[in-house]
């Protein structure tokens, strides 16, 4: 890596999408953000913003035929700005992967052998492996020589203590299938964990934090001193919080009922576990929004899916104050934690006696800054921390290759 090398693309892959930010890491600017949606599709879509140069959004819509086809467009967009994949100011590429099982517990550069092991956990993660494979292998493609590296989601929890990752199943059957608690959104609980130290102005080494990552999918982590003691999603992201469309935790028994009762199959429980249920299969929305906005309305049913998801995190505020045993912060974070008024008021309402309490007026504060939004007096502060994963891959990134 050259002296002048200070810059890091991050791509984000999906199963039909690719999201892309690139960073100048001399002092964290992003030159340009995007997203390429529906690739497969005679609709795909190319968002470009170049930030760098502050022009205007640029959209083009067509079919784009696959992920290699959709980094081509990406490189082209990035090249008109002068940013192309071609400068000599790219040190690296740094790659969102969703399982890295127990091997990968930090940043990797990707090798054969990197990529041969994220393969063999596609088992565990077929929604999601696949597609950040495709995304590696497209961009090795088209930059053979350019470090790329795989930042991974469960990294961060693999400081869980075996009697917080393993499941009450047999260790034989448990070790050859590889089940335990692996966690995920782990570079945002990092990133926002560490974030909220500083704005109470300690060392994460000194801090105790109970971080809610609540967007579409949504975890919560209970970080002791900087390291990650549990988390609510397990082997896969179902498991833990009410989520958009995701039942987070369920009696697994479920399961068995329903193939036995209702005739389905086992695609057809987990296509009902993973995208019917939640939020959107307890009222028909998944956008907190809108379910406020039907609660103002008088809709009970609103009204009961909102008590649910409350309900459910206010159950793992009190689950993780147990395991941590002192809190110093608990932190909301993601699309809804630092939007959403309404569900950081109702998740700590009533647990005054364990030190929370929200001040009404610091928390109807619309900012894209981290922000204390409890009373002064409170024995446990409560942060509003945006989060920042793209960042936290690009920092993840940079520390590795300049290394």
């Amino acid at each position: 890596m050259t002296a002048t090398a200070t810059r890091v693309l991050v791509l984000n892959s999906g199963s039909s999408s690719v999201k892309y930010q690139l960073l100048d890491m001399t002092d964290g600017t992003r030159l340009a953000v995007g997203l390429v949606e529906r690739i497969g599709e005679d609709t795909s879509r190319l968002a470009h913003t170049p930030l760098a140069t502050g022009g205007d959004k640029r959209e083009t819509e067509g079919p784009i035929a696959d992920h290699e086809a959709a980094l081509k467009a990406v490189a082209a967009e990035l090249s008109a700005d002068g940013l192309g994949l071609d400068s000599p100011q790219l040190a690296a590429i740094g790659h969102r992967v969703v399982h890295g099982g127990l091997k990968f517990t930090a940043p990797t550069v990707i090798d054969d052998a990197v990529l041969a092991e994220i393969e063999r956990l596609v088992p565990v993660a077929p929604l999601h492996n696949p597609a950040n494979i495709t995304g590696i292998r497209t961009a090795q493609a088209l930059r053979p020589d350019l470090p790329q590296v795989a930042v991974f989601d469960t990294a961060f929890h693999t400081t869980m203590p075996e009697h917080a990752a393993r499941y009450a199943i047999d260790v034989e059957t448990a070790d050859a299938h590889r089940i335990r608690r692996y966690g995920f959104h782990g570079t945002s609980h990092a990133y926002v964990s560490r974030k909220t130290a500083a704005l109470l102005g300690k060392d994460p080494a000194d801090v105790n934090v109970i971080v809610l990552h609540l967007g579409n999918g949504a975890s919560a982590s209970a970080v002791a001193g900087g390291r990650c003691v549990d988390t609510s999603m397990g082997l896969t992201p179902l498991e833990g919080l009410v989520m958009g469309t995701r039942s987070g935790d369920i009696d697994p028994a479920v399961t068995f009922h329903l193939k036995r009762v209702a005739g389905m199959s086992e695609d057809d429980v987990d296509v009902l576990l993973n995208k019917r249920s939640g939020l959107i299969g307890l009222c028909g929305d998944n956008d907190m929004r809108e379910i406020r906005r039907r609660i103002d309305e008088g809709d009970e049913r609103a009204r009961l899916a909102f008590d649910i998801y409350i309900h459910r995190l206010k159950k793992y505020i009190g689950a993780y104050t147990a395991v941590l045993g002192r809190v110093d912060a608990v932190v909301f974070t993601a699309g809804v934690g630092e939007n959403a008024a309404p569900v950081r008021a109702a998740a700590v309402a009533g647990l005054e006696e364990m030190g929370l309490a929200v001040d009404t007026d610091l928390n109807a504060v619309r900012s894209g800054e981290p922000r204390l939004i409890s009373p002064e007096s409170a024995r446990v502060a409560v942060a509003v921390v945006p989060t920042d994963e793209e960042l936290e891959i690009a920092q993840q990134t940079y520390a590795l290759v300049s290394a």
